[in-house]
């Protein structure tokens, strides 16, 4: 329950003096409109007139598309957006996030011009002790947004209430000129209002409501809960105490929506064509209301939106998720987490254990620590009996953490010996068709040639119209009309639309989602041939069985094993898709006769310093619907020259003719102690001569190098206008790079390729000066 306070100053007392005064909050509804005939039908159909239905309505009408109608089943913002505090920071934890409020609050500003209605905003500023100002406004701003003259596609911008919000209005006798402030620590906001001050906050205990799906045909204020509302009083007093002379004007308590990961959600659903979604602002509609109604009108307009948006997307979620105990539990936990401070690779603590491997027990037993993905358990890394488990569990930092040699340990063994990585999360989809079909679509959704033999993988993406990633994925051919795919995790829902919306509804192929049939046991090593060779009885040298290849093999005693000869590192092994009733027998196996060759169970914290370290880039983290092949390296991997046409292939073309605005780039820190010196996690900004060029988009520990090692996107600014301008390999190698973590540059080297030398030789870090490595 997110409370917000109201009160009135009437004289000298105390705080068992207060006493409920005059409401000082008007009715949100206008005069009553004469009622108007619904037409028989419209280009787009709004759901939902709040401040996100007519944001959206708004930049639709702005973008030239007239035929919209707003449908409200009460009055129009009379949601939560009626309740809305008024408080607008650009300080987000995401990027896209950023940008929505950022653009919010340049479009609140800029409709007073528009309009001709006051809409009293003042700019976002950070002063140098750290207290943020926030732009405030006025309730008549969206009674603006209300009367926008556009009369398509169904959008739902309704909301199911999860959470009561209070808040608390106090108005002194005399005028009091305060500031808006945010006090993280004690959970509460502090603003002006109407000559008083409003204060609410997020409390540790909020209180789920309507969980059966109760429905009103507008927010009503609820009944006023002082007790729930008291640890929030008491940060307010504590922080300012003058307000011990108060008398309360109103509680104000009402429901809000919150999102199983503090996100709002947007897009088109993956089921229903047409139908769009813009909810769960988690009490940032007010932030989020311009920037997430142009995206979205965007999206409606062109198909795409202008910037990379699936952090936010609906299809990030699954049916998994829409459980009413798991939204009930996990809501309840996301709501005291907006003013907490989130460290690296932090996880939820509820909605876990919903979808896991055959493994999890065996593994967990044997000291796995896990993290959650699409609702997917996974194994960061394995604690040694000899540790203490219960430390590294509230281990939180930015600097190094505990399991820093846990992973080191792992990666060593990866390098020396063989691990095994269970990676059963990866989305797998068999593609199939009683015709060459298969192939023939398949051709012109993927970027790369799958006219291969039998029994050959291919690393490919699957494009838009932009050249840019919609995924990066690995396919097999098992025959002539049959293909396995494998995708990122969270890529389940996403891929599987993609597909259905480009396969012709006539063909004859068959998609099937198997994700849940295969278990997938990454064995990574040297030494992972002599364990294979074993158990299957066949030999397994890149003479008998070269690299990118699948074949269906015997281990053990089960039959049918999927073995393909890639390990998604760089590093030499095999993936292992194993039907589910086989998995305990094969693992078991594998670990049996690995003991003699030093074998150990690993987890992703070491997959991800492996592939960072050979300059792997991930879908998700390093590529997005915005980044084409040629910006990442990928040229190898796009079938540009063979006559074979392929979604994004003429958005490539002409970006080969142009060349690029951005190059993904690997840094190799030079100065940075790793003992002392704070972590580069992901988002660092990254200077080129002392000018700002990019962010990183991932990072890790490179325990080979022993240095640490981001990934990044270099862009080539202009000095005069800010205009982006080509990026060559010149312009790469011949820049001196910083890299700023948390306002402390560190000399950094870039490379567009990986550094064999220091990986093969494994040189340690004093012995090697890397301005004698040459990148091409």
């Amino acid at each position: 329950m997110l409370h917000r306070l109201l009160a009135v100053v009437r004289g000298p007392g105390n705080r068992r003096g207060w006493r409920k005064g005059s409401p000082a909050r008007g009715s949100a509804s206008a005069a009553a409109a004469p009622p108007v005939a619904l037409p028989a039908q419209a280009q787009v159909v709004v759901c939902g007139g709040g401040i996100m239905g007519t944001s959206v309505a708004y930049h639709l009408s702005k973008m030239g598309w007239k035929d919209v109608v707003i449908l409200e089943q009460g009055r129009l913002a009379a949601g939560s957006t009626r309740f809305c505090a008024g408080i607008l920071s650009t300080a987000r934890h995401l990027a896209i996030e950023q940008k929505m409020a950022d653009y919010s609050n340049k479009l609140y500003r800029q409709l007073e011009q528009e309009t001709g209605i006051q809409t009293d905003t003042s700019r976002l500023m950070l002063t140098k002790d750290g207290n943020f100002y926030f732009c405030q406004l006025k309730y008549n701003l969206i009674c603006k947004f209300i009367s926008v003259p556009c009369f398509f596609h169904l959008i739902s911008c309704t909301k199911t209430c999860m959470h009561k919000i209070d808040e608390l209005t106090v108005v002194p006798g005399r005028g009091l000129n305060c500031a808006s402030v945010v006090d993280a620590d004690g959970r509460i906001y502090i603003r002006n209002w109407q000559g008083g001050i409003l204060s609410g906050g997020f409390e540790k205990n909020p209180k789920p409501i309507f969980t059966e799906g109760k429905n009103q045909l507008e927010i009503q204020n609820l009944q006023e809960d002082w007790d729930h509302f008291e640890p929030l009083l008491s940060s307010l007093l504590r922080r300012m105490p003058q307000l011990e002379t108060l008398e309360i004007v109103k509680l104000v308590n009402c429901p809000e929506t919150f999102t199983p990961d503090m996100r709002c959600i947007m897009g088109e659903s993956p089921s229903v064509r047409g139908y769009f979604v813009l909810v769960g602002m988690n009490s940032a509609g007010l932030s989020f209301g311009g920037g997430a109604g142009k995206y979205l009108a965007e999206w409606m307009v062109h198909g795409y939106p202008s910037e990379n948006v699936w952090e936010l997307d609906l299809k990030r979620f699954g049916a998994l998720q829409s459980s009413r105990t798991f939204l009930r539990h996990r809501v309840m936990e996301v709501m005291p987490l907006l003013y907490d401070l989130k460290v690296p690779r932090w996880d939820f603590q509820t909605g876990r254990q919903l979808r896991t491997s055959p493994l999890y027990d065996r593994l967990d037993a044997q000291g796995a620590r896990w993290m959650e993905k699409h609702g997917f358990e996974r194994p960061k890394y394995f604690v040694p009996p000899d540790k203490d488990l219960l430390a590294l569990e509230q281990s939180k930092t930015f600097y190094k953490p505990d399991w820093f040699e846990i992973v080191e340990s792992e990666v060593k063994c990866c390098k020396e010996a063989v691990c095994v990585i269970d990676m059963s999360s990866f989305t797998k989809f068999e593609i199939t068709s009683t015709g060459d079909q298969a192939l023939e679509i398949l051709q012109y959704l993927f970027s790369n040639d799958l006219d291969v033999p039998v029994g050959h993988i291919v690393h490919t993406g699957m494009l838009n119209e932009r050249g840019g990633y919609e995924n990066d994925c690995s396919i097999a051919r098992l025959s002539k009309r049959s293909f396995f795919m494998i995708s990122p995790t969270d890529q389940q829902v996403h891929c599987w639309a993609w597909l259905k919306k480009y396969i012709p509804e006539d063909s004859n192929l068959i998609l099937e989602d198997v994700t849940w049939k295969y278990t997938a046991l990454n064995l990574i090593g040297p030494r992972a041939v002599d364990v294979l060779s074993e158990l299957s009885y066949a030999p397994m040298t890149p003479d008998h069985f070269p690299s990118l290849f699948c074949k269906e093999m015997s281990v053990g005693y089960a039959n049918g094993i999927r073995v393909m000869s890639m390990t998604h590192t760089g590093e030499p092994g095999f993936m292992l898709y194993i039907p589910i009733e086989y998995a305990l027998h094969v693992y078991n196996e594998v670990m049996s006769v690995g003991q003699k060759y030093g074998i150990r169970n690993a987890g992703y914290y070491a997959l991800r310093s492996l592939r960072i370290e050979k300059f792997f880039a991930f879908w998700g983290q390093d590529l997005n619907t915005l980044t084409t092949p040629l910006e990442c390296g990928g040229e190898s991997r796009v079938k540009l020259d063979k006559g074979v046409d392929f979604i994004g292939r003429d958005a490539l073309l002409q970006q080969r003719q142009n060349g690029v605005y951005k190059r993904l780039t690997m840094f190799i820190l030079d100065d940075h102690d790793t003992d002392l010196d704070l972590w580069p996690w992901w988002g660092e900004p990254i200077y080129r001569n002392g000018q700002y060029v990019g962010k990183t988009t991932s990072s890790a520990y490179g325990y080979t190098l022993e240095r640490h090692v981001c990934l990044g996107f270099v862009h080539n600014f202009s000095e005069d206008t800010g205009e982006e301008q080509v990026v060559t390999a010149d312009f790469i190698n011949r820049g001196e790079y910083e890299i700023d973590i948390a306002g402390h540059r560190f000399q950094a080297k870039a490379k567009l390729y990986p550094v064999p030398s220091l990986l093969t030789h494994k040189r340690r870090k004093e012995d090697v000066e890397l301005s004698d490595l040459h990148g091409k």
